[in-house]
């Protein structure tokens, strides 16, 4: 049964714009404190991001959980990965974020987690669709959702982060420049780095509802690439709006993705016998991964694109380590979901074992060409159903003889087409990305 509302990473969109609106939040609170509830007692908590929008959607949000008879504990702005962390230590029901993750300040939206700090089952999502289609109703005022505010939340988190990397652990000596984003991260990332010993040179912390990953974070590393060169630092973190998604700065200014992260985290987990079978990427993940992590014998398999894809591919197979190249890294090791703090702490121990910098730890994957090219289109039929398309993926793929791929795949986030050519020869790459980025564009008109 596919979702009216749902998408691959909860509810998302433009302010204002139906369903994020206030009276719609209202209703989706009142329809998930309802579905919560049929598990017993009902406590849910609600965190959000730093975008102006989330004060008005969290006390919509606090109106209609209330309603349905549920206890709501406020946690302000954190990390995506702290409510998750945070819904397993309270035991609460379910967490909810405010956010819309790498989006500007303009977009906002809901993810939910479980009791467990996992994304909800299928069904979960189904019943709070459904209950949304029903007239909302009050439950007697005896029953009425208590609301309290979790005051140490921030200290809990830092703790939390701190202990996945071993006790006695000390940077001292790196220096470390942290691009916040204007976002969630913009408290607890500084003070997670600088207890663990690290210089610290802070960028983008200075939220005000309206810069959130505006010309900063992992979707602009500018800014970062650039401080780094500036302060002679011997790496950057970027993370984004909601702090689920890093990337890196090496001391040359050259980025690190989150192949590169990944491959970095596997192969320290790995040499220390700790892995646990082998890694989930997706299918963007970089060709030269998949190599890299063989030469290893680390097994190595694709999920769809969407941190939700790459859990469930984890859980099923029972391994610890997978991501995008986006950013996402999910360490099970630590924690239940995408944590860009925590996979940040990961790579600084594996630099740390191998006494190395991040330039030549990287240097063991050798990424082939990859050229993404991101076509918006107005709705309707998906022009990736077009025959000329289908003709020309099918046309280039075979034209590059094994030795590459295509791969074209609607956003689950945006209305965008993601064009991806991967192969050995970055001029054919780019002039066949551009040909079929060109081909979309015109069947989409």
């Amino acid at each position: 049964m596919s979702k009216k509302y749902f998408g691959t990473d909860g509810i998302r969109g433009r302010v204002g714009e139906y369903p994020i609106t206030p009276d719609f939040m209202l209703k989706l609170g009142w329809a998930a404190g309802m579905a919560f509830r049929k598990m017993g007692a009902c406590k849910v908590l609600v965190g959000k991001d730093t975008r102006i929008s989330g004060y008005m959607f969290e006390s919509a949000l606090e109106a209609g959980l209330t309603s349905a008879g549920a206890d709501v504990m406020l946690l302000g702005p954190m990390p995506t990965p702290a409510i998750a962390y945070l819904s397993r230590t309270f035991q609460a029901e379910a967490g909810i974020v405010i956010s819309a993750s790498h989006n500007p300040h303009d977009d906002n939206g809901i993810k939910f987690f479980s009791g467990k700090g996992t994304k909800l089952p299928d069904e979960l999502e189904l019943m709070i669709e459904e209950l949304l289609d029903t007239p909302m109703t009050v439950v007697e005022s005896s029953k009425i959702g208590k609301v309290s505010r979790i005051n140490d939340a921030s200290g809990r988190y830092i703790e939390f982060c701190k202990s996945s990397v071993p006790t006695g652990t000390s940077f001292s000596g790196m220096k470390i420049v942290i691009d916040c984003a204007h976002g969630a991260t913009y408290k607890v990332a500084p003070s997670v780095f600088r207890e663990l010993g690290a210089e610290v040179v802070v960028l983008s912390a200075q939220p005000n509802g309206l810069n959130i990953n505006d010309n900063c974070g992992s979707t602009h590393m500018g800014p970062l690439q650039a401080a780094v060169l500036a302060e002679h630092a011997d790496l950057g973190i970027a993370f984004d709006g909601d702090g689920d998604r890093v990337l890196m700065v090496d001391h040359t200014g050259a980025i690190v993705d989150g192949d590169d992260l990944l491959f970095i985290i596997a192969r320290d987990l790995h040499e220390r016998g700790k892995l646990q079978g082998g890694v989930v990427g997706t299918l963007m993940s970089n060709l030269g991964l998949e190599l890299a992590l063989a030469d290893l014998s680390i097994p190595f398999v694709r999920a769809n694109v969407g941190d939700r894809y790459v859990i469930a591919e984890l859980l099923e197979r029972n391994w610890l380590v997978g991501g995008e190249n986006s950013g996402h890294v999910v360490c099970f090791n630590h924690t239940t979901t995408g944590d860009a703090i925590i996979a940040a702490l990961q790579v600084l121990m594996a630099l740390k074992t191998r006494n190395e910098g991040l330039a030549q730890t990287r240097q063991a994957l050798r990424k082939c060409p990859q050229v993404l090219i991101n076509v918006r289109f107005g709705g309707g039929e998906s022009p990736l159903e077009h025959p000329a398309v289908k003709e020309a993926s099918a046309r280039v793929t075979q034209a590059m003889a094994g030795r590459g791929r295509v791969l074209l795949r609607k956003s689950g986030t945006e209305p965008l087409v993601r064009v991806m050519v991967e192969g050995e020869d970055e001029t054919q790459v780019r002039g066949y990305a551009e040909e079929l980025a060109k081909l979309v564009t015109e069947v989409s008109a």
